[in-house]
């Protein structure tokens, strides 16, 4: 089974509030299995545009990303970065080849 991943891509407007959320949403990641993969590391763009900020999460699969996503406790976590960060995500299923 394929593995499930979130990318995302995001800009930060308030580093202090965006730790709480960091706080809020391990206790979503913990209860999914969620391991970070990349977690705001350096980056260069070398095409196209992009957000300062690039997460990957991953997770055992597709559905398990999809529903740690749709979880209370990660919404709830949302809810405290929705407001001190504007972003792009997409929860995408892994490659086996």
């Amino acid at each position: 089974m394929s593995k499930g991943y979130w990318v995302v891509h995001v800009d930060v407007h308030d580093n202090k509030t965006y730790a709480k959320y960091r706080e809020a949403n391990a206790i979503a990641f913990k209860k999914f299995g969620a391991r970070f993969v990349v977690r705001g590391g350096e980056q260069i763009i070398e095409e196209g545009h992009s957000k300062p900020r690039t997460v990957v999460i991953e997770f055992d699969d597709f559905e398990t990303a999809k529903k740690c996503y749709e979880s209370e406790e990660y919404q709830k976590a949302k809810e405290i970065r929705d407001v001190v960060s504007t972003g792009d995500m997409v929860i995408v299923e892994g490659y086996d080849g």
